[in-house]
Order: C-alpha cells, then structure tokens, then sequence
C-alpha cells in the first residue's frame, strides 16, 4: 500500500512575540512493502526515494520498519494483527530533511499506536511513543502528552510538554501537536487526503512544490530569520536526549 498525502501545516507561535506561517507540503503514506511508482524508489536513488537508513532509529542509520515492529513488542503490541505504516516527506534526489515523520500501527483501520520522530536542523532526532496503554483505537479527540526533550527551535526552552491530538481516516489525516512552555509555545497541524500515488501526481508534486527537502530547510531558516529580526531571544542548541525513544501518555480527551 502506498498513497501520496497532499497537505498544509500550519505552525503559530504562542506568547508576546507572534509568527505565524501556513505552507502546502506533500507526504507519502507506505507500509514500506509494496511497488511504486517509477518516479518513486526505496532504498535507491530516484526523483523521490524513501530510504530505510532515513526512519526507524538512529538520524542516519535508520532500521526502516524493523526499528518500529521492535519498540511494538517491547509494549505488547499483537504484530499479528497490525498494519505498519509510515508517513514521511520522500528525499528529493540527493536531499533528505523531515521534521516530523510518523510511524503508524493500525489494527481494524485504526490507529493504535504511532511514533513522532522528530528531527532537528542541528542533525539531532528524538521519537515520542503514542498509544493508549491498552492500545485501543486513538481518536482525534484523545490527547497523548509528551514532555519537551529534544532541542528543535533555537527559539523555544528545552522545557514543558507536546499535546498530540491525531486522526487517520480512509480519507484524510488531521494531525495536531500543541507544544506549552508556560505562556510560551507553538501550535502545529498537518492535515491533508489520502489518495493512490500515480506517476502524475509525483511529477505534479515535483513541479507544484519543487527541491523538496532543500524547500523545507529553507523555509525553516526563513522563519527563523523573521523571528531573530523580530527579537525572539536565540538559544545555544543542548546535546540531544537520550534514550531515543521517550513515551507519551493519554491524557483523556479534549483538544
């Protein structure tokens, strides 16, 4: 199984300085299994790719989907039953740069389980482990709370907490992470539909939103210039936290 995800994220910053941007981005869905089309390739060079050493553990020496079928049993997950997924930004040529991606685990075509990894343009990653603890479906109301631990904006503290609120439906994804650092924070949210992949509508991708990945990093350093400009105070990026993974926990519903 594979889809494109035609998206926006929004991103607005909370407190006394405020910023605020919306672009559109493109997503692939895949189960990491399947053929592609020809403009899209795993593991070998191509107008887009999805490599293994991408995803899945270590920025750089990734494990693909092994990685996240082993943080699953480690929490009791039935594999037998689930449907692994990630959701990702594909490497344009010779450029890879995704600052979340999400590793997915659905059971009965719900989402049971998912992994925020989390990349940094310091060339730090850190991934929260979402679920409910007994793994029942997770609904866009359901909120899963992570404290702050990976230094991502130079910007914002290495303090106070992500709300994760996340849907997956046949047809769509609406995604929300609420990070709070007092009356400081951020509000981000990718929502896009789901549909097949078609060589058309790589290449449409290619020509509508082109460069890919050097496309993000720069509108990242655009914003980050607009905030320095502005006089948001820069702080020195910390080492990254360890472990790898940290997990997340329910906090009931509520958005």
């Amino acid at each position: 199984m594979i889809e494109i995800v035609s998206a926006q994220t929004y991103h607005a910053r909370r407190g006394s300085l405020k910023n605020a941007f919306r672009y559109g981005v493109d997503y692939v869905l895949t189960d990491m299994a399947t053929g592609a089309p020809p403009l899209l390739s795993r593991n070998r060079f191509n107008l887009f790719s999805i490599q293994d050493r991408h995803h899945g553990g270590p920025r750089g020496g990734g494990q693909g989907v092994a990685w996240f079928q082993k943080e699953l049993q480690r929490r009791g997950l039935p594999l037998e039953k689930a449907q692994l997924l990630l959701l990702t930004q594909p490497s344009f040529l010779w450029f890879h740069f995704n600052p979340v991606s999400f590793w997915i685990a659905v059971i009965d075509g719900t989402p049971r389980a998912f992994v925020a990894e989390v990349n940094n343009t310091f060339g730090h990653r850190h991934c929260y482990f979402c679920a409910h603890a007994d793994f029942r479906p997770i609904k866009r109301e359901d909120q899963i709370e992570a404290r702050k631990l990976m230094h991502v904006s130079p910007f914002q503290q290495v303090a106070g907490q992500y709300g994760f609120n996340f849907e997956m439906t046949e047809q769509a994804f609406n995604i929300r992470i609420s990070y709070k650092n007092g009356d400081q924070g951020v509000l981000a949210t990718l929502n896009g539909l789901r549909t097949p992949i078609t060589t058309g509508a790589l290449a449409k991708a290619a020509v509508r939103r082109p460069f890919g990945a050097v496309r993000v990093v720069a509108l990242i350093y655009w914003q980050a210039l607009k905030l320095f400009l502005k006089g948001a105070p820069f702080l020195r990026k910390p080492e990254p936290p360890t472990p790898l993974v940290s997990d997340a926990k329910a906090s009931g519903t509520g958005s």
